[in-house]
């Protein structure tokens, strides 16, 4: 019963077999291999036009070199205040943006408002003692485990341009938020005004394979470049391919992704029949967020389950934690079974119950 992170488990099989057919034998270097020119071939399918790919191994790498190419050394850009680019990356994209800096605004589910976001850059000075905003970065899904809608996103890259500014989407969990709108991955980026993307695989079933995915040709001049520099030229480039021609062959890293939503509004469904158990968020990715009694999370714990404790930051307007409270993540996978959630359900039955009579 481990929800700590859809990190925990390890590649699928179709993954790991595209991995093992691309070990044998001799293929050009760095990233010159034949692998590599069929997934970017995809991505250009997938997303319905020609982008340019950059494939790395870390989100963490995606995410500072996409920032890097949008925001210049004296430039800010604009997130979530929980976005995983300025809480969780140990200033990695500060530090490849060469001294630009990360502002984070506040949002219910760690969504961003257009018109709240439109207010703060309004507000900024114009003058040469002020940073100015070059690009704004959006979780999808977001670490609440919220999905942008199409229209949302519309509107932020409304005001992107309006600003002058780039816009990013981290889509860690790309594939989750995709399944959840039904739309195409065209439908959820470019066309509503994203610029550049950090395409997300590893959480969904991938060892490690992320991608730059830039619309914007004049951001990805110097990319090449930039990639090189961080250690992300990987002279055995095909097996980072490899990993992506087997996700995305016969739409698995689609199915990863709906089982993995499915197995979370099983636990969300679950969870919501029980006594004193509420969601903080609605249930729109793979990840849940119950708050419960501390008594019985700490039981849970004690059974075996495995879960984070989450920030109370991005909670809608009038809802608190009491301090008799927990508001816990959950998080599914890919990998996760129907045995697992059901396992997890009895055992918070079972310490609400206990609860409930003592």
């Amino acid at each position: 019963m481990n929800f700590v992170s859809d990190n925990v488990v390890g590649a699928s099989a179709p993954v790991m077999e595209a991995l093992a057919r691309a070990n044998g034998g001799a293929m050009a270097a760095y990233g010159a291999d034949e692998i590599a020119r069929r997934v970017k071939e995809r991505f250009a399918e997938l997303f319905e036009r020609e982008v340019a790919v950059f494939l790395v191994t870390t989100g963490t790498a995606a995410n500072a070199l996409a920032l890097s190419s949008a925001v210049p050394p004296w430039g800010l850009c604009v997130c979530h205040r929980e976005a995983h680019v300025i809480d969780d990356e140990c200033g990695a994209p500060e530090f490849f943006m060469h001294g630009a800096k990360l502002v984070g605004l506040p949002g219910a589910g760690a969504k961003l408002d257009a018109g709240a976001v439109g207010a703060y850059l309004e507000g900024l000075p114009k003058s040469v003692k002020q940073m100015p905003p070059k690009a704004l970065s959006i979780s999808q899904a977001t670490e609440c485990g919220t999905v942008y809608r199409p229209e949302e996103i519309a509107a932020l890259g409304a005001l992107c341009r309006d600003h002058g500014m780039a816009l990013h989407m981290d889509g860690a969990r790309f594939a989750n938020a995709l399944v959840s709108l039904g739309c195409t991955p065209a439908e959820m980026t470019w066309k509503q005004g994203v610029d550049i993307l950090s395409f997300g695989a590893t959480k969904n079933g991938c060892l490690m394979a992320e991608a730059v995915v830039v619309f914007r040709p004049d951001l990805a001049e110097s990319l090449a470049y930039r990639a090189k520099r961080a250690g992300q030229v990987i002279s055995k480039g095909r097996l980072i391919s490899a990993q992506l021609e087997g996700y995305f062959a016969a739409d698995h890293w689609l199915d990863n992704a709906r089982h993995a939503n499915r197995m979370a509004r099983l636990l969300a469904e679950g969870l919501m029949r029980l006594p004193g158990v509420r969601l903080a968020w609605p249930v729109e990715a793979n990840e849940v967020f119950p708050v419960l009694p501390r008594a019985a999370s700490e039981a849970l714990r004690a059974a075996g389950a495995g879960f984070m404790e989450w920030t109370q930051a991005s909670l809608p307007e009038g809802e608190t934690i009491a301090a008799d409270e927990a508001l816990i993540r959950l998080v599914m996978s890919y990998a996760t079974q129907e045995e697992e959630v059901r396992r997890f359900l009895q055992a918070a039955s079972t310490a609400l119950s206990r609860q409930a009579a003592e």
